[in-house]
């Protein structure tokens, strides 16, 4: 059942020719590869705390998956690069045999990074190698299994990004990882509500493309008439729920929330740094003044749900949120190609690219925390073997966000996509969107 969990069959068969399958692989592993050739040899052991993983260790195990998923059971000539690898580079898969502690990733000064770089070029020309075979013998049958490999690889590129933002901003010196790009002027649009009737609509992957496991099965829920706000909140919004002591007022928060909030002395948004009687914010750029009109970002769950009742609100359910965005166009919003990692202000768009449903910044700039615990869907069952720990096991004290990021690539998203943390998770760039009752 592996095309659950990838790609559909018309997916498969558009992906079932050697060139466009060998440019589409060559160019997400080089884009990995990328992202980290600003960084100084020290940086790629960076592990600032147990949920990041050090750059390093991104590069290898986004390698180890394509090794272990792809070329050992499917090529049967393909040489092991290493022994130890299987162990040191494993993430969560229990079925394949044991691991390195995730929290002691960052202890792992061998092998180096040339070594690891020398893995990817080793795996790299193997699966090209397997390609060509498969183009020549009876076709792709596990395209669908490479197509989630290369997925995978995206979203390790995101997480490489955010694991390595936590770790210089945890640096006195507030390095530098890019150079800040030019975005839109510092200045907004209004806040409006856009209803929408609700009522029994479909939920979940259509098909006809990759989706992972946990959007399908297509299925129906009954939506009560909603409304949502046109754009993601602000920084000058949520520093007048900061200035009305939001912090300091546990009535607004869940218990949990408080308690968090209180164990972790939590007064802002994480990586806003105060400078004698001013906030500022760290930045992949920096550190710099706060734009008030951009999205306000790297919130938790307890703090995206405490301001939504502070601002007499709450947070959409992830139903209602994808049944709003699949009148979006994908393609609005600003993502990791783009290079300058932060979320930018919305603006009016020319009315040739005006979104239809009156919503902006659904997709990119920042994940929108959701009112939905992370679970199955009615229906819902695993991948059969160790691909079925990759959603699954998950689903228990995480909850859904949608909609991509800043960091997130262009093209690897899509309105049925479901990402999930634990609530307090903040090292995201995860924003709000409020919702209301019709």
């Amino acid at each position: 059942m592996l095309s659950r969990m990838t790609a559909s069959d018309s997916a498969t068969s558009d992906l079932a020719n050697a060139e466009t399958l060998l440019r589409r692989y060559t160019t997400i592993r080089h884009r990995t590869v990328s992202l980290t050739e600003s960084l100084a040899i020290e940086d790629f052991q960076l592990q600032s705390m147990p949920e990041a993983s050090p750059p390093k260790w991104h590069l290898a195990h986004t390698t180890w998956f394509f090794e272990r998923f792809v070329l050992l059971p499917h090529a049967p000539w393909y040489k092991i690069f290493h022994p130890e690898f299987n162990y040191l580079f494993n993430s969560y898969y229990n079925s394949v045999g044991d691991r390195h502690p995730r929290s002691e990733r960052g202890l792992l000064t061998r092998p180096r990074v040339d070594e690891v770089l020398d893995y990817r070029r080793h795996v790299d020309v193997a699966i090209q190698r397997w390609i060509l075979e498969s183009r020549d013998s009876d076709g792709f049958g596990d395209v669908a299994l490479l197509e989630l490999g290369l997925q995978h690889e995206q979203q390790h590129q995101e997480l490489l990004i955010t694991d390595l933002k936590h770790g210089f901003s945890r640096n006195p010196l507030f390095p530098r990882y890019c150079e800040a790009v030019a975005g839109n002027p510092p200045r907004g649009i209004n806040l409006e509500w856009v209803a929408f009737s609700g009522g029994l609509v479909e939920i979940g992957h259509r098909g006809g493309g990759f989706c992972f496991d946990n959007e399908l099965p297509r299925h129906r829920v009954y939506l009560h008439p909603y409304s949502l706000a046109s754009r993601l909140v602000t920084v000058s919004e949520y520093m007048d729920f900061i200035n009305d002591r939001g912090y300091h007022r546990p009535e607004l928060w869940l218990s949990d929330g408080w308690t968090a909030r209180t164990a972790q002395h939590w007064q802002a948004p994480l990586y806003w740094v105060r400078q004698g009687s001013e906030w500022q914010i760290y930045t992949l750029a920096g550190l710099r003044p706060l734009d008030l009109a951009e999205p306000v970002s790297h919130v938790s769950f307890y703090e995206a749900d405490a301001y939504a009742r502070w601002a007499g609100a709450r947070l959409p359910t992830e139903f209602e949120w994808e049944h709003a965005a699949e009148l979006q166009d994908p393609m609005q919003g600003h993502y990791a190609d783009e290079g300058r990692f932060h979320p930018l202000a919305a603006v009016n768009p020319q009315p040739a690219a005006a979104s239809s449903s009156g919503l902006f910044q659904l997709f990119g700039d920042c994940w929108e925390w959701t009112a939905s615990p992370y679970l199955g869907y009615p229906g819902y069952r695993p991948t059969e073997g160790a691909l079925g720990e990759y959603n699954g096991k998950f689903m228990c004290n995480q909850m859904v966000l949608r909609g991509g990021s800043c960091a997130s690539p262009r093209g690897h998203l899509r309105a049925s996509y479901r990402n999930f943390f634990s609530p307090e998770a903040r090292w995201q760039f995860s924003g709000i969107r409020l919702a209301q009752d019709l």
